[in-house]
């Protein structure tokens, strides 16, 4: 790498930047054009920025998102765990997000006999229910913060009436979650990090009471199944289901809200989209593609070299090396996606990676895929001429990329 390219990667990738949070795509576009690559000066990561490069990046086994199941710490030149942290990362120690194989393999393979397509499938009455129901308040308001009055509420109800966490205790999920969070961005604060790690042994304490009430009471509810779940006398431990069932709150909640933030900010800036949406032209389900796809809700996933001769876009890589693959950037590759500026709600490419891929591929996919489209077809019936009050403001976070609210006037 040159001196000219940490020049461009200075200039053109400012995640810190609120100008570029708010449109950071004109930057991937030059960043993509002028290299496929590039070590980030100030961080040591290699950023990935073309489709192809990050879509065989997330399939290739000599990298992962943990290296603690073969190497130590001093290996890899790099810092024991913050103890003051301790609880966060408590909470992380078996998240399917972090675990590489063979830990990795047995527990999704677990949690995959619970976690279903059919289990989603049964779950739809009840999730077109309460869009109903949360769309039938905010019609009496005729104008409504579609993040705060709608999807946070659905997307966190959803996941708790899979579980079987009762509906009284989701604001307190809601904070914990959205403080949690924070610790994944590039540049969270000591404040932001002390808040996640109270909430998450918060949240440890309460998913233990809620696994000890499930032992004594059990339901037909996700968190029972994993409780009970048995393969060749394999079964999870407590530490297990406490950080799987974190995970899946935490993961699909800030997805499900994102997408559909992000997604609806683009239909109603590029209104002849909705209409198609709106008049039937274009299924619900196949707009939900391109939404994940124009403005990504995870914007950055981040891996380690594992293995020596490892080259990525013709760059050897050394074993240590973090990558960091930026999705929106990927996202919006013209070697991948005609005219990817553009956003067609009836592109109908469902080969995107909104939702990650290789191992880690989101499990949660089938879920979140079904909660926006009910949601996009229920706006479309009831609001289709819904229309912006205002142009829309991001959180100031890079890697988890969504909107602090989005105002709408339900009868345009």
């Amino acid at each position: 790498m040159t001196a000219n390219h940490d020049e461009l990667i200075e200039r053109h990738f400012r995640p810190d930047d609120p100008a570029f949070i708010a449109n950071p795509y004109p930057d991937f576009a030059a960043l993509r054009a002028a290299m496929p690559i590039g070590r980030d000066p100030r961080s040591g990561q290699w950023l990935i920025t073309r489709f192809n490069d990050v879509h065989a990046t997330l399939r290739d086994r000599r990298l992962g998102r943990n290296y603690t199941q073969s190497f130590d710490h001093a290996e890899f030149g790099r810092p024991e765990p913050d103890p003051r942290w301790a609880r966060f990362h408590e909470h992380e120690a078996w998240s399917l997000l972090a675990l590489e194989p063979p830990d990795h393999t047995r527990l999704r393979r677990l949690v995959s006999k619970v976690f279903t397509q059919r289990s989603v499938n049964a779950l739809r009455p009840t999730i077109e229910r309460r869009a109903t129901e949360l769309l039938d308040r905010c019609a009496e308001r005729g104008t409504i913060d579609l993040i705060a009055d709608y999807a946070q509420p659905y997307s966190v109800g959803v996941i708790c009436a899979m579980l079987g966490v009762p509906d009284s205790d989701t604001q307190r999920l809601l904070d914990w979650s959205h403080a949690i969070v924070k610790m994944y961005e590039l540049h969270a604060t000591d404040e932001q990090r002390v808040a996640a790690d109270e909430a998450a042994g918060e949240f440890i304490e309460y998913v233990h009471a809620l696994i000890d009430r499930k032992r004594h009471e059990p339901d037909d509810l996700l968190l029972s199944e994993l409780v009970r779940v048995e393969d060749d006398d394999d079964t999870l431990t407590v530490p297990e289901i406490t950080s799987t069932t974190m995970v899946l709150l935490e993961a699909g909640h800030e997805a499900t809200v994102n997408t559909l933030g992000n997604g609806m900010r683009a239909m109603l800036h590029h209104p002849e989209q909705w209409r198609r949406v709106t008049s039937g032209e274009v299924d619900p389900a196949d707009a939900v593609e391109e939404m994940l796809r124009w403005d990504s809700p995870t914007q950055l996933f981040d891996r380690y070299v594992l293995d020596d001769d490892v080259t990525i876009a013709g760059q050897p890589l050394e074993r240590g090396d973090e990558v960091a693959m930026l999705f929106g950037c990927a996202q919006r590759d013209p070697g991948r996606f005609a005219d990817p500026d553009r956003f067609d709600v009836g592109r109908g490419d469902t080969k995107h990676i909104g939702f990650g891929g290789g191992i880690h591929f989101c499990i949660g996919a089938p879920l979140a895929r079904v909660e926006v489209a009910v949601s996009v077809e229920a706006i479309a019936r009831r609001f289709p001429d819904v229309a912006l009050v205002d142009d829309p403001t991001y959180h100031p976070t890079f890697v988890i990329r969504g909107l602090e609210s989005l105002h709408l006037n339900l009868v345009g």
